[in-house]
């Protein structure tokens, strides 16, 4: 009748919204995405994306993977890969990211500060490259020699 060793779904996750209209003040973590249109007041550390939507207004400190700002933040913002800020967004605070893109309209009041890349070649292999272009122009004016 009843197996013990069930399989289990994985569960899957869903967007935490902040609705227009809607007020919020704490700390809030969250692993999924989340979408605020309303206000929010405190702390946010989302593994996710968080969006502030043109209506939202968010004063607080955010850290998550990626950040889209398209209302009001007043508070520094941590990406770990990619902030982004709309023709509409306004931020009012510090800035550390993986990479950075600020659309024409949008407003900034802080500093911006950038997290290195590692380095995408391995460092002389260009030298490498050039010891193989001699000895193909060393056999060849062999071969015209002969």
């Amino acid at each position: 009748m009843w197996r013990k060793n069930k399989l289990q779904m994985p569960v899957k996750s869903t967007d935490s919204l902040i609705g227009h209209g809607g007020t919020l003040e704490g700390k809030l973590n969250c692993d999924t995405n989340l979408r605020i249109e309303g206000n929010f007041s405190g702390e946010i550390h989302c593994q996710g994306t968080v969006t502030v939507g043109e209506q939202g207004t968010v004063r607080s400190s955010i850290r998550a993977q990626d950040i889209i700002i398209a209302g009001k933040v007043f508070g520094d913002v941590i990406a770990d890969q990619r902030l982004m800020m709309t023709d509409t967004g306004q931020l009012h605070g510090n800035i550390l990211a993986g990479s950075l893109s600020i659309m024409e309209g949008s407003v900034l009041n802080g500093s911006v500060a950038m997290a290195e890349e590692p380095a995408t070649e391995k460092a002389g292999g260009l030298q490498k490259k050039e010891h193989a272009d001699k000895a193909g122009k060393r056999g060849s004016k062999q071969a015209e020699t002969a």
